[in-house]
């Protein structure tokens, strides 16, 4: 029984390295085929929508997506069979990827149109990051997460200085223009507000006294100066996670979890040893008794 156990603990393992670790030949090539084939399922699902391929092909079509869906069914089982905690993957942002990339088609057997949902499949093309060992830019998406973080309160401010700027404004330009201009209510005239402090300018509405003009041409050049405020503040704390960047792309045996600091153990989500090469230290001892 023990060398069942052993056996099946050595399986998982190669299978583990297999579909989470991109640095072998065989889980490079297990990750570029997987994107292949989602790619080309959502392609199906494009080419599908044309009506009169639809009408001539549907069947095909049809077919053909039940066939993507049992080989995505499929690897999930197994991503969940080699993983010691499969209910935390199925917690994460991969594997709600993967739960949505087969739960439309399973769930058209049961509601008519949810099929439409599978663009939802493309998605899953985030995992070319791990194939192309592009690891550096999933690092720095996480160095641009950890900033957004930071600076959540300085653009909160940022946010509420505008709404006020856009409502101080809109108020001004409701008393000053007559409604035959477009300005008949005070929601009406923050959208303009809006979309002249964002230059955005559609022209639907438009003041025609000289002193909103003169209001309008100030709200824009007011929005071109106030867009170097938030760009500031976020590149400096950018720069700031550049300095503490200290990360690794080594995935979790129990949970599949990526982004553990490089000098880490164990994993911070589960608790699972991480070094795959040793032992875990502080492993309980097995009775060899038996």
């Amino acid at each position: 029984m023990p060398i069942m156990q052993s056996g099946e603990s050595s399986f998982r393992k190669q299978l583990f390295q297999i579909i989470f670790e991109s640095d072998t030949r065989a889980g490079k090539t297990f990750d570029i085929a997987l994107i292949t084939l989602i790619l080309l399922s959502v392609v199906v699902v494009f080419v599908d929508s044309v009506p009169h391929l639809h009408q001539h092909y549907g069947e095909w079509f049809l077919l053909v997506e039940w066939v993507f869906t049992l080989i995505f069914t499929l690897e999930l089982v197994l991503r969940l069979y080699c993983l010691e905690r499969p209910l935390r993957y199925l917690k994460s942002f991969y594997g709600v990827l993967d739960l949505l990339a087969i739960l439309p088609t399973w769930l058209s057997l049961f509601l008519p149109g949810a099929q439409s949902l599978l663009v939802l499949r493309i998605l899953r093309v985030l995992r070319v990051f791990r194939v192309l060992r592009l690891m550096e830019f999933v690092g720095e998406g996480r160095m641009l997460v950890q900033a957004l973080r930071r600076s959540q309160r300085k653009i909160l401010l940022f946010l509420i200085t505008v709404l006020l700027i856009i409502t101080i404004f809109g108020a001004l330009i409701y008393m000053i223009e007559p409604p035959e201009a477009g300005f008949t209510s005070m929601p009406r005239s923050m959208y303009w507000a809006i979309v002249t402090l964002t230059t955005v300018g559609y022209g639907d509405i438009a003041p025609v006294t000289p002193i909103g003009q003169f209001i309008s041409a100030f709200m824009m050049v007011l929005g071109y100066s106030i867009l170097a405020v938030p760009t500031g503040v976020f590149s400096a704390e950018v720069i700031r996670s550049i300095r503490e960047e200290r990360y690794s792309d080594e995935a979790c045996p129990g949970c599949g979890h990526e982004g553990h600091e490089r000098d880490s153990r164990y994993c911070r989500l589960c608790g699972t040893w991480l070094d795959e090469e040793s032992e875990d230290p502080n492993a309980p001892a097995e009775d060899s008794s038996g």
